[in-house]
């Protein structure tokens, strides 16, 4: 039987990560699904400092490193120069943590994406800024600390619905995925390649950290973030939405945020009302579903 997830690596193990990263997982099996023949532009993020010190590099393909607000930009320069070039395989890949994409880049990554650049737009989603000391960003979740989220109640305001402003652009393919479900993620990717115009896939990247947890639990989480229903795995490709992840048995969100250090200050009342919402967002999932 094929293996579901190719064997070749073309990521090194001497990359600067923290242990337990999920931001690493996530692109050790993007790359799986994408293949050598990838260029890899990377804002300021996380990742600027775990690809290593240039002119080396823990990624086996092409990295340029761009200012913040300007991966989206960037990548389409690069395909733009690509194809001027004669080169229409290579896949472009713009790879964002949540504040080059929710905050910083968004303006950027809006245009590329109303403009239909052909290229692969990836969110590596840990919910703060923590490359530069875990800062709020606007996909830190209600209830969660941050160094900028003063007193015990953490982050007072619901996190950014991303994954509704790219639908509200009509792109190509959309996608959600979680390193927790290796071939699920990495078949994502590998068709993603195969689409031609502008594709976006949000990828939730837990930090040990950042999120206060034991650095062995990274994949456990991930797991949790999916089975509770906090983050669902889905596609969007020609307007028609599909769920890639059983719906019917999904567990209480306390058995994700319980589990975390950045909501040692979630009260019993907050966390139902946490559970409210993804209860009702669940619903809209089905109701989607059963649409399609």
């Amino acid at each position: 039987m094929k293996p579901s997830i190719p064997a070749a690596e073309l990521m090194t193990p001497g990359h600067q990560a923290c242990q337990g990263c999920g931001a690493t997982l996530a692109m050790r099996y993007a790359l799986k699904g994408l293949g050598a023949q990838t260029v890899v532009v990377l804002p300021a993020c996380c990742w600027t400092v775990l690809a290593g010190q240039s002119p080396r590099s823990a990624l086996g393909v092409p990295v340029l490193h761009v200012p913040f607000a300007s991966a989206a930009a960037a990548a389409s320069g690069v395909k733009a120069g690509l194809l001027a070039r004669g080169d229409a395989q290579t896949q472009v890949v713009a790879w964002a943590g949540d504040g080059g994409t929710y905050d910083i880049g968004i303006q950027a990554l809006s245009g590329a994406a109303e403009r239909g650049e052909d290229i692969l737009y990836v969110c590596y989603d840990n919910e703060a800024y923590m490359n530069t000391g875990i800062q709020r960003s606007g996909s830190t979740p209600d209830g969660a600390w941050t160094m900028t989220t003063p007193g015990k109640a953490g982050n007072l305001r619901p996190k950014k619905d991303i994954d509704a402003i790219m639908e509200a652009h009509h792109i190509a393919y959309q996608a959600t995925a979680a390193p927790a479900y290796a071939e699920d993620m990495v078949r994502k990717f590998a068709k993603a390649r195969t689409i031609k115009g502008f594709r976006f896939i949000h990828v939730l990247a837990p930090c040990p950290p950042g999120w206060k947890y034991d650095s062995e639990r990274t994949v456990a989480l991930s797991r949790l973030s999916v089975q509770t229903g906090l983050f669902a795995l889905y596609e969007i490709e020609d307007g028609k939405f599909r769920l890639n992840m059983n719906a019917s048995a999904r567990k209480p969100v306390a058995e994700f945020t319980r589990g975390q250090g950045r909501y040692k200050g979630l009260t019993p009342e907050h966390e139902d009302e946490i559970q409210k919402r993804v209860d009702a967002r669940w619903a809209d999932y089905d109701a989607r579903s059963r649409a399609t």
